[in-house]
């Protein structure tokens, strides 16, 4: 396992399980089994409506609560400077404990910014306030960053981010670099795997890909554990999410090869630049039709 640092000093592992689009029936299952293959970081979110079940997976592990750098993120509908902070409390309710290692704002909502700007403020206060040992933002980019720096106090301690080989966003993490963020990958291996693009309506599936799949034979692994080498090598957090035991097991194996410069160099050619998730500039109405629920 590789611990990497903050920009405040806080260390979390590398790679985490994450919980996006995990049923809540099979997500404690699943916390519980990664746990238990020795993931010590777990990543989920308000929108993804299962952290009861992941505080429930982390107990029925039987792991200690301080060895877990446990993350979340709070929802839109949770912006504003009061919200927010009782976002946290919803959170940590629902999840059974009394801390977060970091908290996390999901989208910047360019057209309510003034709202995003009010949430990141409580998060300093959750900061100041030893609730939350580091905050961050998700699916932010350069300019969203800029205005954030502007108006705040605390530069985020993460930023995170779709990126995987086929969009690698350069611009981001030279961005998160330039102010010291740690670029975080939620879909470091495609989530679903397949990707729509320049390859018309056709979809494509990474794990067929032939670049991908040379390479992973010749370290005796699979595509997705290169691609999540690829991740770790380059210095980020990376997030693969699985309800599959073996799968779980199989993501946390990348510790005992190394790719070549040549190799990363190929993975690198790969990128698109197209977008698998939601373009986080593009208005998002329908984000606030969703409530967070109390504990």
């Amino acid at each position: 396992m590789i611990d990497l640092t903050l920009n405040n000093g806080v260390t979390l592992p590398t790679i985490g399980l994450g919980v996006f689009q995990s049923p809540p029936e099979e997500t404690a299952a699943a916390v519980d089994s990664a746990l238990r293959v020795g993931y010590r970081h777990i990543d989920t979110a308000a929108a993804y409506g299962n952290e009861r079940e992941v505080g429930e997976g982390l107990r029925r592990s039987g792991v200690d609560r301080d060895d877990v750098f446990l993350e979340t993120k709070v929802w839109v509908t949770d912006y504003g400077y009061d919200q927010t902070l009782h976002a946290f409390d919803k959170a940590t309710g629902k999840l059974g404990v009394s801390t977060l290692d970091l908290l996390i704002l999901h989208q910047p909502i360019p057209s309510r910014f003034e709202t995003t700007i009010a949430a990141y403020k409580a998060l300093e206060t959750l900061l100041s306030d030893g609730k939350v040992r580091a905050i961050g933002v998700s699916n932010f980019l350069p300019h969203h960053l800029d205005r954030l720096l502007q108006e705040t106090d605390v530069i985020p301690a993460v930023n995170q981010v779709e990126l995987h080989p086929y969009f690698t966003q350069p611009e981001v993490r030279r961005a998160d670099a330039a102010h010291g963020i740690l670029t975080q990958a939620w879909s470091p291996i495609g989530g679903i795997t397949f990707y729509p693009g320049p390859w018309g309506d056709e979809r494509r599936s990474v794990m067929d890909d032939t670049t991908l799949t040379e390479i992973a034979r010749a370290h005796g692994k699979t595509p997705a554990q290169v691609m999540l080498r690829w991740g770790i090598q380059a210095g980020r957090s990376v997030i693969p999410k699985s309800t599959n035991p073996a799968r779980i097991a199989e993501n946390f194996d990348v510790f005992d090869f190394e790719l070549d410069g040549e190799q990363v160099a190929r993975i690198d050619a790969l990128d698109t630049g197209v977008r698998g998730g939601p373009d986080p500039d593009e208005p998002r109405e329908a984000f606030f039709a969703r409530e967070i629920p109390e504990a």
